[in-house]
């Protein structure tokens, strides 16, 4: 971009600030822009400050401050749960080295903030959307290099947000590895009270502990006074590393938050000129079983609404898919009688799974299942309020389309130089690197079929970096734009942000979903993933006949990753909606982004009357009701099992929203429902499935337990404040 450039006046140079210029730093470091010659010069010649500063980042619920001493580096001097009064870091309980708040490798050589070796050049206070932005800038002169420290706040959250921007301000390239983005030593009491709870925040482990890929969030507390603090990480996928050391310190915690640094290493060369933008780290404070502040409050409402793109303001669409029962075999004839069909339910988005295409990696249509094309689909969906869904692989193409056979050399390669081949439904496919060009022609083919189909949803699906049935990750091409096998690992999370970003800028409505499969780990969701995309296809249960484990296992997976991700971003597939019972389906669905599969031409007049009743309450609800604001699992929700009853509330902080509730096999008539943490007020309570008041409870009857009759095998109880 640097051929772009105008020749600037004097005062055209002295307008763009470097201040200016660092407000933009997410953009300018995910298009990889060169910074003009005169703003580098201007950093590296910025006088620093040689005077001790602090600074002081939250709001009503949280506060962290941060210090930089000249002879002790930057570090953070006291971090504090303000509504309850917890002190996880102050003055007094300070361990300087566990307190060196980011850490890295560079060209072979440790960094650390907290070394007076790190000159500071200044702090800009700033607003944000929601909230407040701190930016501390260091430079080190050897190597020539500025790293930002972003940390930002948000109205009504106890979240400490923060990431890094890693400057090179010199003439050559450097390397960075073993990338600590949020090292911190962290106070909850004596190491025998402290207990982690981590995939996902819900299986208790030794406090000595490696976080992997499942561990999108961390909860770390003490059993006695029940205050904690939780760790979302967004780094991508494998590239994700989370230390946490409960044993070298009897009063403190030593936590780190990083890229991976030996199953999945990272590694990342950053050209004189360019910057580099890490993933961001979210510390949340929390206290069990303490109002608003207990987890099941505060994860949800979080990550709903600052980390989820942008479902959590109505509420996901209901999505019908093709995929099961009819897989490749789907064609013109079925397609509209399904749409008949999902049009009486209620349905928002019908989506034609894969088979509608001739071949991947083309938005030609498949004219021997679709002779007319997609064209008289499309009118009868507008026709019945609908609107068009599509499957769409982002990498995996087929070696006789034109982009293949124009660019080979985009294609991955394996560790003997081989492309790389995936196995799909539609047989072998190429799996190209979204650490090339390539990644332009992928998001220029799905705005394409956006534009020609006029899509609300894709499904973006299959092999980027790692297939999640056993094929190796990476590329080890030497001509892309990674340097080296290590290095294509995070890049390619990188493209898939890339194609994304590139899509929303010229479609910001549609609503794109990144699979496992494309993510590369089976039944995988973390905070990465949301920051590329809307939706996640988490999951492929087994649903094709009665007595399969489809809905029980949607609700395992649902439970276990609902308490610290959205559960609306999560598209668990593949609950058939034909199958018996439809009430389990239908309350299965409403636990996340409502997905159904199946034949829904099976479905009886009454059936599909049933459904649109029910969807319509739903839709009613969820506009309504912040129902995304808290989640608790109830009954057997650590582990599902056809002999026991398990079940979930959505609640809203008024106290409105929904129980759904699982007899599965138990017999059981009765159970009682707990919920220690209910708004305050008066409730009344509806059943859903027979329209019959169940009764008005306080606050102290739901911490106590309500109990409530089973009159069918599923239940679904409305609750609705009344005073």
């Amino acid at each position: 971009m640097r051929g772009n450039l105008q020749p600037m006046s004097d005062n055209e140079k002295s307008a763009l600030t470097r201040r200016r210029l660092l407000k933009n730093s997410m953009a300018i470091a995910a298009a990889g822009i060169i910074l003009p010659e005169f703003l580098l010069q201007e950093s590296y010649t910025e006088t620093a400050i040689s005077a001790d500063k602090t600074w002081t980042i939250g709001n009503e619920t949280i506060a962290r401050t941060i210090a930089y001493k000249a002879g002790s580096g930057m570090y953070t001097e006291s971090f504090s749960d303000l509504v309850t009064g917890a002190k996880f870091i102050s003055p007094g309980n300070l361990r300087a080295d566990m307190a060196t708040e980011f850490s890295f490798e560079c060209n072979g050589r440790s960094y650390q903030g907290s070394r007076s070796e790190f000159e500071l050049l200044g702090g800009d206070e700033s607003m944000i959307p929601g909230g407040k932005s701190l930016t501390i800038r260091l430079r080190h002169k050897e190597p020539a290099l500025e790293v930002d420290v972003i940390y930002n706040s948000y109205e009504g959250h106890p979240a400490i947000r923060k990431h890094l921007v890693l400057r090179n301000t010199g003439a050559s390239v450097l390397k960075f590895t073993h990338l600590n983005i949020e090292a911190l030593g962290i106070s909850l009491g004596s190491e025998n009270e402290t207990v982690l709870d981590t995939q996902y925040g819900t299986v208790p482990r030794e406090i000595f502990y490696t976080g992997r890929s499942e561990d999108a969030c961390l909860l770390v507390h003490n059993s006695r006074s029940e205050q904690g603090f939780a760790v979302v990480s967004e780094v991508p996928g494998y590239m994700k590393r989370t230390e946490i050391d409960g044993w070298a310190d009897s009063q403190r915690i030593r936590l780190g938050v990083l890229y991976d640094t030996d199953l999945m290493p990272f590694e990342r060369s950053i050209q004189p000129g360019k910057e580099f933008r890490t993933a961001s780290v979210s510390l949340l404070a929390f206290r069990n079983g303490y109002e608003y502040q207990d987890p099941r409050w505060v994860l949800p409402s979080y990550t709903a609404k600052i980390l989820e793109r942008r479902v959590d303001g109505q509420g996901p669409p209901w999505i019908y898919n093709t995929w099961e029962p009819f897989e490749r075999g789907i064609n013109h004839d079925i397609v509209l009688e399904l749409i008949d069909a999902a049009g009486e339910m209620g349905i928002d988005v019908f989506t034609i799974d894969d088979g509608w295409q001739q071949e991947y990696g083309e938005n030609a249509v498949n004219l021997t299942s679709f002779p007319g094309g997609l064209q008289p689909i499309l009118d009868v969906l507008e026709v019945k309020g609908m609107r068009l869904g599509l499957w769409m692989p982002m990498a995996a193409i087929g070696t006789t389309t034109a982009e293949y056979r124009s660019h080979p050399e985009l294609a991955s390669l394996d560790i003997d130089g081989k492309t790389k081949l995936t196995w799909t439904m539609g047989g072998s496919k190429a799996v190209m690197c979204l650490a090339s060009s390539f990644r332009d022609s992928a998001a220029d083919r799905i705005n394409d079929a956006i534009e020609r189909f006029h899509l609300a949803y894709v499904k973006l699906d299959i092999t980027t970096i790692f297939n999640a049935y056993g094929e190796a990750p990476g590329c080890w091409s030497k001509g892309h734009d990674h340097g080296s096998w290590a290095e294509s690992l995070n890049m390619i999370y990188e493209g898939i942000a890339y194609v994304t970003s590139k899509v929303y800028a010229k479609h910001p409505d549609v609503l794109l979903d990144l699979t496992f499969e494309l993510w590369g780990q089976k039944h995988i969701i973390d905070a990465g993933l949301l920051a590329a995309g809307d939706l996640d296809w988490m999951s492929n249960v087994d649903d094709t006949k009665p007595d399969s484990a489809g809905p029980i296992q949607a609700r395992q997976l649902l439970y276990q990753r609902a308490a610290s991700m959205p559960v609306e971003s999560m598209l668990i597939g593949n609950i058939h909606a034909e199958l018996p019972t439809i009430e389990e389906s239908f309350a299965t669905a409403i636990g996340s982004a409502p997905l159904l599969l199946g034949d829904l031409r099976k479905l009886s007049p009454a059936d599909r009357q049933w459904y649109n009743e029910k969807i319509g309450w739903f839709k009613k609800l969820r506009r309504k009701t912040k129902i995304s604001e808290s989640f608790f699992p109830l009954g057997s929700w650590s582990q599902t099992s056809s002999d026991l009853w398990d079940g979930f509330a959505r609640l809203a902080r008024s106290g409105d929203g929904v129980i759904a509730l699982f007899r599965n096999k138990s017999n059981i008539v009765t159970i009682t429902v707990h919920i220690p943490v209910m708004a305050p007020g008066k409730f009344k309570m509806r059943s859903v499935m027979t329209g019959k008041d169940i009764g008005v409870f306080t606050q102290a009857d739901f911490a106590q337990g309500i109990e409530i009759k089973f009159t069918a095998p599923v239940e679904v109880v409305e609750i609705v404040a009344v005073g």
